[in-house]
């Protein structure tokens, strides 16, 4: 059998993931970072308050288990940037299904880089629906950066260690952290988008309908950071 070849790393990524009440979806998650061509040096689920059975799945899977009691996704993360272990960090959510190569991809790229990010779309829909999805954000992130306004999702982001302490790490805000520390560090360094670097995420955002997602994130752009979530639904939190 023909054995694949992949480059030689480049750097060692720890994975953080945020998590509240997430051991229905983590499982997936888990399982295709253990997939991944380029194996990350740790995943850390950050555990936001749980009342489920999260921690335990993720100690079950090998993934390093923090607790953080201040509730909010931000402060989640920015535990998680604090405890990591390795120069570069990557971050995904624990609802979301980051492609095999995805660290590979993103490893290949860090180079004269401080950030990175790369394209998301849905999972679990109709093809034609994953699809449609992947386009409708991929233009999304290229009007953006023709715009100078770079949009880092916490679900497909990759950043030096160094550069996002040195940029204060992520604020305190109710959504939206991802992006203003992604704006952050482009004042440090260069970007880079990653086209091959795909993460699916759930399409459970979409609960409400379309408008009201699409609205929300229209809010967040223009910096209401505020009413992000459903409180019907605090799981959606992560």
């Amino acid at each position: 059998m023909r054995q694949a070849c992949y480059p030689v790393p480049v750097s060692a990524f720890s994975v953080i993931i945020p998590a509240r009440n997430e051991a229905a979806y983590l499982p997936l998650t888990l399982r295709a970072l253990e997939a991944q061509h380029l194996a990350p040096a740790e995943v850390i689920v950050v555990d936001n308050g749980s009342t489920d059975d999260t921690p335990e799945v993720a100690r079950a899977w090998g993934a390093r288990v923090l607790r953080c009691a201040r509730p909010g996704v931000a402060q989640a993360r920015q535990s998680g940037l604090e405890a990591a272990r390795s120069d570069w960090i990557a971050t995904t959510d624990a609802d979301s299904l980051p492609s095999p190569q995805w660290l590979s991809l993103l490893d290949a790229a860090t180079p004269g880089r401080v950030a990175l990010y790369g394209p998301m779309g849905f999972c679990g829909v109709a093809p034609q629906w994953a699809w449609a999805s992947q386009q409708a954000y991929s233009a999304f992130l290229h009007g953006c950066r023709v715009v100078g306004k770079p949009n880092l999702a916490g679900a497909n982001m990759a950043f030096s260690r160094q550069a996002a302490l040195l940029a204060g790490g992520y604020p305190e805000v109710e959504a939206y952290e991802d992006v203003m520390l992604g704006q952050a560090l482009a004042k440090l360094g260069p970007l880079a988008y990653v086209p091959g670097a795909l993460v699916q995420t759930s399409a459970r955002r979409m609960d409400r309908g379309a408008l009201p997602f699409a609205w929300q994130h229209l809010s967040n752009i223009t910096g209401h950071t505020r009413g992000y979530f459903d409180q019907k639904h605090p799981e959606q939190k992560r």
